[in-house]
């Protein structure tokens, strides 16, 4: 459908990148809870859209321990904008 984008139309990796646009970044295993999956699909999801830059993941520390965070680029804030756009004009004339 015009308008819509073809990565973000698998619902985790929408509900993944509308968490990301309320923050600069989310740890991984955050994101995980939320959206109750395991740690090889939420890695898919993310690898996926880290392909087509959408998100972008780094290794850090937190509280002593190992840890992934993840946060959305500029580029993967406009295709989820557009992609909402084209959402909400699909239902606009839903009651």
């Amino acid at each position: 459908m015009l308008g819509l984008d073809a990565q973000l139309q698998a619902p985790a990796r929408l509900k993944i990148m509308s968490m990301l646009a309320a923050v600069s970044e989310i740890e991984f295993s955050t994101l995980r809870g939320e959206l109750d999956v395991s740690d090889s699909v939420l890695s898919k999801h993310i690898a996926a859209l880290t392909h087509v830059d959408y998100v972008r993941a780094r290794k850090g520390n937190h509280l002593g321990r190992r840890t992934t965070w993840v946060s959305a680029t500029r580029s993967g804030r406009a295709a989820l904008s557009a992609h909402v756009a084209a959402l909400r004009a699909i239902i606009a004339d839903v009651d």
